[in-house]
């Protein structure tokens, strides 16, 4: 009987399509509170990463690592607006950031664990 071990992550395929709909949801509802256009920056990188999920294959080497960058790119870019809601005191602001921050660590973490293990194999 083959007993399989229960894991916290999901195949990178999923996590860039949990990713690009939070970026894509927040950034949008965002950008309808605040009227503000740079909130739709990460609406932006969720519709690049959209494109990417549709495109990305098992065995796409290139399409992984773009996403990858891209989700890099989003996460290091939200400290910014991160550390201006904590300044400006906007609980609201804070955990719309706080939740796009956190998904795309956990969709990079998803990424190089399939990574090590591809690399395992």
């Amino acid at each position: 009987m083959f007993h399989q071990r229960a894991t916290m992550f999901i195949p990178p395929k999923k996590a860039i399509a949990i990713n690009a709909f939070t970026l894509i949801i927040i950034g949008v509802v965002a950008f309808m509170l605040k009227s503000s256009p740079t909130a739709l920056i990460p609406a932006a990188f969720g519709v690049l990463l959209g494109i990417c999920f549709l495109t990305y294959d098992k065995n796409n080497k290139v399409v992984a690592h773009i996403c990858l960058v891209l989700m890099l790119l989003v996460f290091a870019s939200l400290f910014m607006p991160l550390k201006t809601r904590i300044a400006a005191n906007d609980f609201m602001g804070m955990c719309r950031v706080g939740l796009m921050q956190l998904v795309t660590l956990y969709a990079i973490v998803c990424f190089v664990r399939s990574f090590i293990e591809a690399r395992r194999a």
